[in-house]
Formats: C-alpha cells, structure tokens, sequence
C-alpha cells in the first residue's frame, strides 16, 4: 500500500484544527503520517494539536517560516524518514480544508497514470464561520465550487476553475488541468525530486551566475528547493506545477475526491470584468497578502512561461495603473522584487534545462 505523508502548515488556525484533523484520521487509506509545520502559535494550536492528536509529528522552528520552506522542510525529509522521508506521495491539506473520508483514497487513482506528478480533487466553498465537518444535509448545500484545478492565461492570471460556480458535474470529465491548488494537492515524490531546483544566493559568495546545478548540488537538500522559498507563501503551488508541467509531468483533477475549503484569500467572483467587485475584493485582503499577490504571481510568470507573450505587458501595464490609483501600499513590495528580479531570471535559465524527467 502506498505511503502518504500528509502535511499542514499551521499559521495561527486553533480554531480549525479540531475538525481538519478529526477529518484527516478518519481517511480510508490508512498507510499514512502526519506531519505539521508550526509557522505562527499566538492562539495556541500547537498545544491543542499535541493534546487531541498525539499520532501528529510537529515541526517548529519558533518563527513564521512561511508556507514554501515549511513544506519544503518535509519534502526534503530534512527532519529524518519521520518527517517523509520515505513517502510515495505527499497529500497537502490547507488548515481550513476538511477532507471526505476517502479522498486520499480517490487521489491515489489518478496516479496509477505514471504520468501524474500532481493532482487536486474537487473542493467546495464552505462558510468560516460555520466551519466544521458537513452533515448530509449540509452537504446537499454546499455545492459551490472553490477549485477543480487552475487555468493559467497567456496573459499570466492564474485561476481556480470553476471559483464561485454551482456545482453540475460540469468539470468531471475534464480531468486534465494545467496546475493544482495546494489547498488539497497531492503530489508524486519521485516528480518533486526531478523537478527539485537549487537553491541560488544574491550573495558576492554565489560565483555560478545562474549555472545549472551540479549533482551534488541537486542532492544536497540544504541546497535544494520545491516550492520557491523567495515566494515566501502565494503561488508558490502554481509555480511548481508549472515547472512540473515544463519537465513533462502532468497535472489532473480527481471529480471523487471531495473536500471542503474555507480559503482566507482568493479570487474576486467576477474578475476584471466587475471592475468594482475586484476593487471591493481586493480591499478586504492585506496589504501583506496584496504585495506577495503583486510579486510573486510576475515572478511565476517570468521563470515557467516559455513565450513572454504580449497579453502579459499588456495587463501588467494596466495592473500598474490600477495598483497606482486604488492601492499604492502594494509598490511597498517594489524594492524586493527588483532585488529578486535577476535572481528569477537566473532560475527560469534553470528551469529551461530541466530534463524531460517524466517517465
């Protein structure tokens, strides 16, 4: 039976971990650990995990390492085989996603295709504040989709497919998609391990200038990165998904697999075509969340897309103006993206010689 390591980042989310994790124990597929990175402990979750789910191996470093190094911790296995160093799969599960009992069960079915290097199920919307496992009537309700996968447009906007619409099975049939949400992703370890990237330094040190890394290199996983670390948190999955795809991976969505996400920041319902509903939108997210949003969604763009295509100008032009006008504390972000500018164009150089690695 395959091994899964599920993992959570846990970022101040006490209230949520009673019902995401009664969620994660009662899996059908029972050849699994779990593993929690503690990213921020203000209300104490780390306290009531340890008490309520002893089984849980907690990692915490005593600061917010941030979603990417977090993850990539346990991809890695830096802790040890106990921390996943021998899993066949990595089952992610966000601190406000619940799971159906058998949704890594239903996961799995899609990898049997070696092709797979990462998939998502279907994942529904569900209220913060009535955040807890769905009843049967509860779950006749909730029929409002978060997720079934990410398009990504030539002009660089990434979205989840199918955000905000009710549910009709019209995606079910529609398994292949371009990228996974990390929400409730599920990734093959033997695809992050051929798309792993080393790490690159900014410093006088770091003499390589953006040379492919040596094998050793790729081997050392204190030199070693999945998810981009310089992200911090924010499409940092799509990024991976990306590079995935451009080292012949491919990306699937699995209809059975049900699960339920509260989801603190995504998309506005209706886009830039309800140019009022996106300002309206935007403002209830963070100044924080709106400056790594900005950074690093152009940083994803520059290291994965083969063309630099003209849509994407095109709407970073307007972008500018619009932050410029509705919210100017989002250049805040300004000085670390040009800091960081040469270093993503020296990762999409290594991206573009990745070996086709998919088997």
């Amino acid at each position: 039976m395959n091994k899964v390591i599920i993992v959570q980042v846990i970022y101040n989310t006490k209230r949520f971990i009673e019902p995401v994790f009664n969620a994660i124990f009662s899996q059908t597929h029972k050849n699994f650990e779990v593993v929690a990175v503690i990213s921020g402990n203000d209300d104490g979750g780390k306290e009531l995990l340890a008490e309520k789910f002893p089984l849980v191996k907690i990692i915490d470093h005593g600061y917010n390492i941030g979603f990417a190094k977090g993850h990539n911790m346990v991809f890695s296995a830096k802790g040890g085989s106990a921390f996943g160093g021998d899993a066949d799969y990595y089952q992610l599960v966000n601190p406000d996603m619940i799971m159906e009992p058998d949704y890594i069960e239903e996961m799995l079915k899609v990898f049997q295709d070696e092709k797979v290097g990462a998939a998502t199920g279907k994942l529904y919307k569900i209220p913060n504040d009535k955040f807890q496992i769905p009843n049967d009537e509860q779950k006749s309700i909730l029929k409002v989709l978060d997720t079934t996968g990410v398009t990504i447009s030539k002009s660089g906007r990434a979205r989840d497919r199918g955000q905000y619409e009710v549910d009709k099975g019209q995606y079910d049939r529609d398994a292949s998609i371009q990228a996974v949400s990390a929400a409730g992703a599920m990734y093959r370890a033997s695809a992050l391990q051929a798309v792993k990237m080393s790490k690159l330094d900014l410093s006088p040190s770091d003499k390589r200038g953006g040379a492919l890394p040596t094998p050793g290199e790729r081997n050392n996983v204190t030199r070693s990165e999945f998810y981009d670390e310089n992200f911090h948190s924010y499409w940092e999955d799509v990024d991976l998904a990306w590079r995935m795809s451009n080292a012949g991976w491919q990306c699937k969505f699995a209809p059975l697999a049900i699960g339920y996400h509260g989801r603190g920041a995504g998309s506005s319902k209706n886009g830039y075509k309800d140019l009022f509903g996106f300002i309206k939108h935007h403002k209830t997210l963070s100044p924080r969340i709106r400056q790594l949003n900005y950074q690093n969604h152009i940083f994803m763009y520059l290291k994965n897309s083969k063309l630099l295509y003209p849509q994407f100008f095109v709407r970073e032009f307007f972008m500018f103006f619009y932050i410029l006008f509705f919210e100017i504390s989002t250049f805040k972000i300004l000085p670390r993206m040009l800091k960081f500018l040469p270093k993503m164009w020296r990762k999409r150089k290594l991206i573009n010689h990745l070996p086709f690695s998919r088997p």
